[in-house]
């Protein structure tokens, strides 16, 4: 990519650069670089869509940190939702550099590290709301902000060239759960202060207004307790939806039912924040999964993860009955305490699906008021921008239209277009004492993780895995003698998610003759040339296969020379 100079500045540059959290939702990471140090804030894993059969999840592509690993002086996590912490695992397994995060989000991170150990010891430094840390030429201010996670924070960071503010995941909650509501005053001082960028979430930008607050979500959950007080409840929602989580178990200790909770992430999740002061569980109400059927189903209340249709997950599994310990009837009701992540809307209406047929009634945030975003709406953005007062603006955590949505927000404020900067992954946005602009790339995009595999899967590894999902495969099995030139054994043919081979006896048995017709005559010409037999076999049978069926299948010749 060429280059895009700026003019007027001779000094060294602050460089902003986005690995993950533009033009998609999660894999959030950003990079500061300012001479020999660096300072990455975030690092998220996001979900894998429709093109990517197989794949569990997706990480930021850290080629250019790896590269650079002796500039990190450390990675600061602004809260523990996946999206901002899930590829923390795999990105130490690569460089060993000391994480700094509050101390939920370092509770949920320690227990992923024990099921995924870096092959080193890792550094986990808790820091609270308030605290400044040295890295480097670069000092960085952990802010108190409302999220849909306990401990979330924007962070401050004084660089050579001004201050940079990222405001992480926020929302202005004059109630939270928690009681401690966003630091407004200390946003407020920085901002007087002169801040010179201001990275900003872009999620919600697109609403206009202000996101309710948490609290609401405890009022539907007490209608829903009375209402349906002769069922059992399960409640899904998000593992790290710890205030959420808090609200269920309260509702369900003052109507008398018991908790049981399902799902690996919910259980590490809720023992962290219990343990670590974050949740209140009251004596007697939280029982093992084991136990439920020693009590009706009206004093029972299942929490559990699956709330965006996950299909390894607890609800998911309940749905379809693969659930060795619960099993549904038309007496449950299931709560689905979440919104959907753009992308997953499919995956969760399979869910609902499956649980209607069963007789089971569903409450989501269509009918009920059972959720509430933990980001940003369009009137809170604008007090983030008033109160920091930016010289520059950066959009991020979205895609194009939320990104682009933010840009207008900050228009509005006043703020010049021409210091609005909407970059994408890799792309380096530069910033002097003077002057701010794009200038070049870094290597940037996504590598997929499937079972154990970090980054074996690529982008040929999907064509073919669409490629099969879409329209199967024909296998083509002869043994042959290439000195001689003729067919020993064989062809043998193998359909899998083609064609139901007993519905289609004709067209195998052509697709076999065709097969011998093409293997001897590349024999009795090519003789010796194995790639050229292939590909001649396989040029045949295509043609044909397409003009039989209008099909386009994975074709496999498996010769062997004998």
């Amino acid at each position: 990519m060429k280059k895009e100079r700026i003019k007027g500045d001779d000094g060294r540059k602050l460089r902003v650069i986005s690995l993950g959290g533009l033009q998609e939702i999660g894999k959030n990471m950003t990079v500061l670089e300012y001479g020999e140090d660096i300072v990455v804030i975030d690092c998220g894993m996001g979900f894998p869509d429709e093109e990517m059969p197989g794949v569990d999840l997706v990480i930021p592509d850290i080629t250019y940190l790896v590269k650079n690993a002796h500039k990190i002086r450390g990675i600061l996590i602004t809260h523990g939702h996946e999206d901002h912490i899930g590829a923390v695992p795999y990105v130490l397994q690569s460089i060993n550099v000391p994480i700094y995060g509050t101390r939920l989000s370092l509770g949920i991170i320690e227990g992923k590290l024990d099921e995924n150990p870096p092959p080193f010891e890792p550094e986990l430094y808790t820091v609270e709301a308030g605290d400044v840390i040295n890295l480097g030429v670069f000092k960085a201010e952990f802010i108190h902000v409302n999220h849909s996670i306990a401990d979330a924070c924007a962070i401050s960071i004084k660089t050579p060239v001004g201050v940079v503010f990222h405001t992480g995941d926020f929302k202005l909650d004059v109630s939270p759960i928690d009681g401690k509501m966003m630091d407004l005053t200390r946003i407020g001082e920085i901002g007087k202060a002169g801040v010179e960028l201001l990275l900003c979430e872009s999620t919600n930008a697109e609403h206009p207004g202000y996101t309710p607050s948490e609290r609401t979500v405890g009022s539907s959950l007490e209608r829903i307790f009375t209402q349906y007080e002769d069922r059992r409840l399960i409640i899904a929602t998000f593992s790290s939806n710890v205030h959420r989580v808090q609200q269920i178990i309260n509702a369900s200790a003052n109507h008398g039912r018991k908790v049981a909770v399902l799902g690996r992430s919910m259980v590490n999740v809720i023992g962290a924040a219990a343990e670590l002061g974050y949740m209140d569980l009251p004596d007697g109400v939280l029982i093992d999964v084991n136990d439920i059927k020693r009590y009706k189903p009206e004093e029972v209340t299942l929490i559990t993860t699956g709330s965006q249709g996950e299909p390894m997950s607890a609800l998911y599994r309940i749905a379809f009955g693969e659930h060795d310990r619960v099993r549904i009837s038309p007496r449950d009701v299931v709560i689905l305490s979440s919104s959907a992540i753009p992308g997953n809307e499919k995956l969760v209406g399979k869910i609902i699906n499956a649980l209607v047929r069963c007789g089971v009634k569903v409450v989501n945030d269509s009918t009920e008021d059972v959720h509430v975003s933990g980001h940003a709406r369009g009137e809170e953005l604008k007090l983030m921008m008033a109160l920091t007062r930016p010289k520059y603006f950066m959009p991020i955590h979205g895609e194009y239209r939320h990104l682009y949505a933010n840009k207008d927000l900050a228009e509005f404020m006043g703020i010049p277009s021409e210091n609005i900067f909407v970059s994408e992954l890799g792309r380096v946005l530069e910033i002097g004492k003077k002057t701010a602009g794009f200038n070049g790339t870094v290597p940037a995009g996504r590598v997929l993780v499937d079972g154990s595999g970090v980054g074996d899967i690529g982008s040929v590894v999907l064509r073919d895995r669409k490629h099969l999902s879409e329209d199967g495969l024909v296998v083509v099995v002869a043994t042959v003698d290439m000195d001689g030139g003729y067919i020993i054994s064989g062809p043998d043919i193998v359909s899998r998610g083609f064609v139901y081979v007993k519905e289609s006896e004709e067209l195998m048995k052509e697709t076999k003759r065709l097969s011998e017709a093409s293997l001897e005559k590349s024999l009795a010409k090519h003789s010796g040339d194995y790639a050229y037999i292939k590909a001649q076999l396989k040029d045949d049978l295509a043609k044909f296969i397409f003009k039989e069926t209008k099909r386009k299948p994975m074709i496999l010749p498996v010769i062997m020379n004998v």
